[in-house]
């Protein structure tokens, strides 16, 4: 069965400071959550120093919010699997949808961060998700095949059971309203159909999730987990979502 997973995505929310305050509340709250859920907390880039500094020793992992697909070179503002992993990280997101409408990611460019982070030791979670336009269009399926076979190109099947994947229907996304817990459910399902070898893979909803609203996701058999944005920003609510996610 694949494993659960809870992730928060800070996006581009709180200083080192504000990163050190949060986990001064959080880490006791996290010492008692269910140990079967994988926590997972993606920082901005500044802050990934603090935050290794603190769960060092501990039972949330590290991840960060996007990197590129060389190992160095002359591009100006982006960061390497290298320098990620001197500060311990561990997990990286790829192909959020933000990244994809303002700075220009394509699948082509997420399928070579997947096969970087892979050779590097970092587990990619990949998220792949439909706008509101293309819903109402009826190509939400269409669309998640789309994006998860070509994240996954060329990638040998052995190494599938190192990823994560994330549905993010996008019109979800900070807005408020959810995807059903039941459509969400389906829709994952034609995700890990999609590509052979992805029957062990965990699989996040990202869309909206809080601690509210948690429960009625993991009911559902293909929802691993939970890619978490603003409801990940306060430790008592994370801790909320992370103890309403056990199954």
């Amino acid at each position: 069965m694949p494993r659960t997973i809870i992730a928060g995505n800070w996006k581009m929310h709180k200083t080192a400071e504000e990163t050190g305050a949060f986990f001064d509340a959080f880490l006791p709250r996290a010492a008692a959550l269910p140990p079967e859920i994988e926590i997972v907390v993606c920082p901005p880039f500044t802050a990934l120093a603090l935050a290794a500094s603190r769960t060092n020793g501990t039972r949330v992992r590290l991840g960060a919010q996007t990197m590129h697909w060389e190992l160095e070179g002359p591009f100006t503002g982006e960061v390497s699997a290298p320098m990620l992993l001197e500060f311990g990280v561990a997990y990286v997101i790829l192909g959020h949808s933000e990244r994809r409408a303002y700075c220009n990611e394509t699948d082509r460019t997420v399928n070579w961060k997947v096969s970087t982070a892979l050779a590097q030791g970092l587990t990619p979670i990949v998220a792949v998700g439909e706008t509101l336009d293309e819903r109402n269009a009826g190509q939400t399926d269409d669309r998640v095949i789309a994006q998860t076979r070509a994240a996954f190109d060329g990638i040998a099947r052995n190494l599938l059971d190192r990823v994560v994947l994330a549905y993010e229907p996008i019109w979800a996304i900070g807005t408020g309203k959810n995807c059903d817990p039941g459509e969400a459910n389906r829709v994952m399902t034609v995700i890990r159909e999609c590509v052979s070898g992805l029957d062990r893979t965990p699989i996040l909803y990202g869309g909206s999730m809080k601690a509210e609203n948690a429960g009625a996701y993991m009911e559902r058999p293909n929802v691993n987990g939970g890619l978490v944005g603003g409801a990940s920003l306060d430790p008592a609510g994370f801790a909320a979502l992370v103890e309403n996610a056990k199954v």
